[in-house]
């Protein structure tokens, strides 16, 4: 495979529409074995989708967070796991972009990351803490030009297929649980002892097994920015919107499938109304809804990504917060509206209009970040922050 020459009809929809095409091919397996989609990753890679958020000048294509999002979108209509390794990917991708230009070796690794496709994976959840990715137990260990680093990750999304896994950590033995560092490991710097193995009721096939990671390095690739920050100025947004892109392609072929359903009813029936014909146009605005608050909260980013002050308001992560909260939680509102326009149809697998695990995928994105965690955060925010109530605010 050469990944220095750009593919044909090198429109980012373009390539995004045939890596889909071989995922959903392989969807239902990937799902039933559990398996990594090595056929979409290898595709993603061919059409030299990992390193389009790099900076041009990189070797990059500077692709926006909004493209980016999209890409989830189309690729989520064919297969989520696809589509959440893609969007982890690039959630990941962004902490390069945004902070490690400051860095010689991550402004150097990032020029890797889009010439080599590599694949980057996360390790933010830990035994002991769990999901609280603003939280750590372990502590890196920086002795001279190098450091050392054990970790009990009880998730590693994607672990073992991943070229290179950005993990957090205490900054020093010393420090704080919330006084945190991010560090870049190559594959060759580090060892996973599997703890942990991926059987979930969906996303099954991202594979994120859980390991005891152990870790060395040059003490270079430690990002020199606190992960506080990386966490507020890019991971917060970025986390929630690409996942949203992601769930709006599920919910979206959800939809797709289930107008395939009442237009096949309606042709046996000239002149009739389908059954569901009602409920599909019920659940064709929730769909909107959904769609409004991604795009939104896409140019909400936008606008704000350039003033680090913005970023780390308490208005843009409330706002960031609502965006998740909207679309984990209306997504399964618009499956289950689905279902029940297909009916036993949408109810069996192996149908044109299966919609089970569509349903079972679903149901991570309230657990991605917790949505009790976010409306938590939001509730403590909301005590001291005036909400702008305008609509153009």
């Amino acid at each position: 495979m050469d990944l220095s020459v750009a593919p044909p009809n090198a429109t980012l929809s373009a390539r995004a529409a045939r890596v889909a095409s071989i995922a959903a091919h392989h969807a239902d397996d990937v799902d039933a074995a559990a398996r990594f989609p090595k056929e979409a990753v290898d595709a993603l890679r061919s059409e030299r989708l990992l390193g389009i958020q790099v900076p041009a000048h990189l070797g990059g294509e500077s692709a926006s967070l909004s493209q980016i999002a999209d890409i989830c979108c189309t690729l989520g209509q064919s297969c989520s796991a696809t589509a959440m390794i893609f969007a982890m990917h690039h959630i990941k991708a962004s902490s390069l972009v945004e902070h490690g230009e400051e860095s010689a070796w991550h402004t150097e690794f990032m020029r890797r990351v889009a010439a080599e496709q590599l694949l980057l994976g996360s390790a933010t959840t830990e035994g002991g803490i769990g999901g609280n990715l603003r939280n750590s137990i372990c502590a890196i260990h920086v002795d001279g030009e190098n450091c050392t680093l054990e970790k009990d990750a009880t998730v590693i999304s994607y672990g073992s297929e991943a070229d290179a896994i950005l993990i957090t950590s205490r900054a020093h033995a010393d420090a704080a649980p919330a006084d945190q560092v991010m560090t870049v490991f190559l594959k060759n710097q580090y060892s996973l002892e599997k703890t942990h193995v991926w059987n979930t009721l969906g996303m099954r096939g991202t594979c994120s097994d859980g390991f005891l990671f152990k870790g060395q390095a040059p003490a270079q690739q430690i990002f020199p920015k606190p992960f506080a920050e990386i966490a507020a100025q890019s991971m917060l947004a970025t986390s929630h919107l690409l996942w949203s892109g992601v769930w709006y392609g599920i919910a979206a072929d959800a939809v797709l499938r289930a107008q395939a359903f009442v237009r096949a009813a309606a042709r046996k029936s000239p002149g009739v109304a389908p059954p569901g014909a009602i409920r599909l146009a019920e659940v064709s605005s929730k769909l909107q809804i959904v769609k409004s608050n991604v795009i939104a909260g896409l140019k909400a980013y936008e606008d704000t990504r350039n003033d680090p002050d913005r970023l780390m308001s308490m208005a843009f992560a409330i706002a960031m917060n609502n965006v998740k909260i909207c679309s984990s939680e209306t997504i399964l509102e618009i499956i289950n509206h689905a279902m029940l326009i297909c009916g036993i149809m949408g109810y069996k697998n192996g149908t044109p209009f299966s919609l089970g695990r569509h349903l079972r995928d679903a149901h991570s994105a309230q657990l991605m970040i917790s949505n009790d965690r976010i409306l938590s955060n939001s509730a403590n925010l909301l005590l001291v922050q005036k909400q702008d109530t305008s609509l153009s605010g």
